[in-house]
């Protein structure tokens, strides 16, 4: 069995994603690489064709015709990467770079304990001091986020430990998973499929393991500022997605109400800073994905190992820092920040 295959999804952007490739080749662990091209115009594939050229077989090249979003395109690197038996599959973001001990770290947090089912570390700005996100977390509040964004590097959690989710920008995951679980769920295209897929994998039983020596430094938003309101629209169409779908039934009492507020709240605010038109795009998309949600959601909760008390346990009990607003709504009412 092959052991390690790192994806890197390009998309007109063959420098950072040469880059990228030049980082994992230089690891302690080196990884075989999958790039998957989303249907680049540039001459991005002609680019990595030639770096291929020069740099061996261990290097694959994926050309999909389409433009198929993050989640697609990712999919199609990890539907390769079973074909061919790998061990671990990882994904890093085409405008980051790896430290030398990433995929070391990353792999030997698997021998830990054998429920852990996927593995991430710091992923953080090129400058080197500021924090991205050490993994995902999702609230009692429907609303899920990256642990300690913009906060210093040297505050992000220095120990191991087990966290509700990893960022897609950079994790690995025992290949089992992705046959237990699925793959990424496509009609999200980007934005929470991470949050989606370790949802999906905690319910099945799969734990989420965080270790802070594995780091990887890369560009915010490099791809999604190319296209104005792509993230707002994505990020109003995918919540609702996300919630219906893995929510286990004993906790939507609890989580349903506020889900609702918080997403109006959101909304309203969005409409009031000129962000109205992608975001009641992205609510009437998310209307329209009911059927899906549902479908997914009598699958996933049909398959689940845990128990609704193991999720309330790993997920925040308050609203992120970051949703100044809806802390401020809660405030008013409570007194509670």
């Amino acid at each position: 069995m092959n052991r390690v295959a790192i994806i890197i999804l390009n998309w007109n952007c063959a420098e950072d994603s040469i880059e990228c490739a030049n980082s994992l080749l230089g690891q302690t662990v080196v990884p075989d690489i999958i790039f998957v091209d989303n249907n680049s115009s540039d001459d991005s594939v002609e680019r990595i064709e030639e770096y291929i050229r020069q740099k061996g077989d261990s290097i694959t090249l994926i050309k999909n015709p389409v433009n198929s979003g993050f989640t697609g395109g990712i999919n199609v690197g990890v539907r390769t990467a079973l074909k061919k038996e790998y061990e671990f599959i990882g994904t890093l973001n085409p405008d980051a770079t790896a430290d030398s001990r990433w995929v070391e770290y990353l792999t030997n947090e698997f021998t830990v304990d054998k429920s852990i089912g996927i593995t991430t570390g710091i992923l953080a700005r090129t400058d080197k001091k500021t924090l991205d996100t050490s993994g995902d977390f999702y609230t009692t509040w429907g609303i899920p986020g990256p642990r300690g964004r913009d906060g210093l590097i040297s505050d992000a959690p220095q120990q191991h430990e087990y966290i509700f989710g990893a960022t897609g920008g950079g994790f690995i995951a025992q290949s089992e998973v992705f046959r237990q679980v699925g793959l990424l769920d496509e009609v999200l295209f980007m934005y929470f499929e991470d949050v989606d897929f370790c949802f999906r994998a905690q319910l099945a039983g799969y734990k989420v393991r965080y270790t802070p020596g594995a780091i990887a430094y890369h560009k915010l938003s490099a791809s999604t500022n190319k296209v104005p309101g792509l993230a707002v629209r994505q990020t109003f169409k995918n919540l609702p997605v996300v919630f219906l779908k893995n929510v286990p039934t004993k906790l939507m009492f609890t989580i349903l109400p506020r889900f609702m507020l918080a997403y109006l709240l959101i909304l309203g605010n969005s409409i009031v800073h000129g962000r109205g038109l992608p975001a009641l795009q992205g609510w009437l998309l998310s209307l329209w994905l009911i059927p899906h949600s549902l479908k997914k959601r009598h699958e996933i909760q049909s398959n689940k190992k845990v128990s609704a008390a193991y999720i309330a346990s790993i997920i925040l009990h308050d609203i992120p820092l970051e949703q100044t607003g809806l802390r401020n709504f809660r405030a008013f009412f409570t007194g509670k920040k």
